[in-house]
């Protein structure tokens, strides 16, 4: 039985704690984000993991910094076998060096693929087939210790980066709970990553969504399910921001990048190459709605820009 000390804030990582709540493994205390206000009202709100380890029982530790000496005291008190990082934040050299054992993170991609904020993202923007997860041993550089494990699964020709961090959160919370079975048994050698196989994944912003529909209509395919539902692919509709959250891979016909055409009850735009259908847009203040429905509403001879 391991004494662990959990990081993490967002949903991703709440499969991670409830898969080392029901483990042989003791969690000792759980790290995240202190709370904040999260939507228009004056109140703030916990993380969701804050919710789910008070929900369980876990003593909670909330941090603005983790270079706060105080904060550094509280984790030597607990006197961890091993830090257990999910979607978290950087940890500097003094954090690193308190459990026994080192500390894991789980990352989501094969690294060492997809250094950075968003691997989920960019896995389905290049238009890889394939992607998984990686629990490594943590050292002072973003996403290059020693590997313990990865495992793999497909990426779905349609699928957006929201359907995949789901499916991604489930395969890796078990994936992290067989690798701190194998740490607590010594039966863990890390590998070395391979540095110059490295990719990044940087964080995406909203100016970096918009669509530019001069690009084959496979790379509009990408771009626009890559950045679905957050931060959400845009271009604009007779001057209006339109958000773009599912597509498909259009009939190969003559369309202007751009321009917008209903064929048998599918929204198809032009690209630089081939057309895309879109499947799922929103219009500002209006609900998200089907290409049909939109093709019902709005002019098709505006062009998307």
């Amino acid at each position: 039985m391991l004494k662990i000390v959990f990081m993490g804030s967002p949903d991703f990582a709440v499969p991670s704690l409830l898969e080392l709540h029901h483990s042989e493994h003791r969690v000792e205390a759980v790290v995240t984000n202190p709370d904040k206000r999260r939507g228009r009202g004056e109140g703030k709100s916990p993380t969701i993991v804050k919710k789910k380890a008070l929900e369980l029982g876990y003593p909670v530790i909330e941090t603005e910094s983790t270079k706060d000496p105080d904060f550094g005291e509280k984790l030597n008190a607990i006197q961890p076998d091993l830090l257990v990082v999910v979607a978290f934040r950087i940890l500097p050299p003094e954090i690193l060096e308190i459990p026994r054992l080192g500390s894991v993170n789980l990352h989501a991609s094969l690294l060492p693929k997809y250094r950075g904020a968003a691997p989920i993202h960019w896995a389905i923007i290049n238009g890889e087939t394939e992607t998984g997860c990686t629990v490594f041993f943590l050292d002072e550089q973003v996403d290059t210790g020693h590997i313990i494990s990865r495992v793999k699964t497909v990426i779905g020709p349609d699928e957006t980066a929201g359907d995949l961090y789901e499916r991604l959160k489930e395969i890796g919370a078990g994936l992290l709970v067989e690798c701190l079975d194998r740490i607590e048994k010594g039966h863990v050698k890390g590998i070395p990553q391979e540095n110059d196989k490295a990719t990044p994944a940087p964080k995406l912003f909203t100016e970096d969504a918009r669509i530019d529909f001069q690009l084959p209509s496979q790379q509009v395919h990408n771009r626009i399910r890559g950045l679905s539902p957050f931060p959400g692919a845009w271009t604009t509709y007779s001057g209006k921001k339109i958000n773009l959250y599912r597509s498909r891979i259009g009939p190969d016909i003559q369309l202007a990048p751009g321009e917008l055409l209903i064929d048998d009850g599918r929204l198809l735009a032009g690209c630089g190459q081939g057309t895309v259908e879109l499947t799922e847009v929103q219009m500002p203040g209006k609900k998200r709605v089907s290409g049909k429905e939109f093709a019902n509403g709005y002019d098709l001879s505006v062009r998307l820009l």
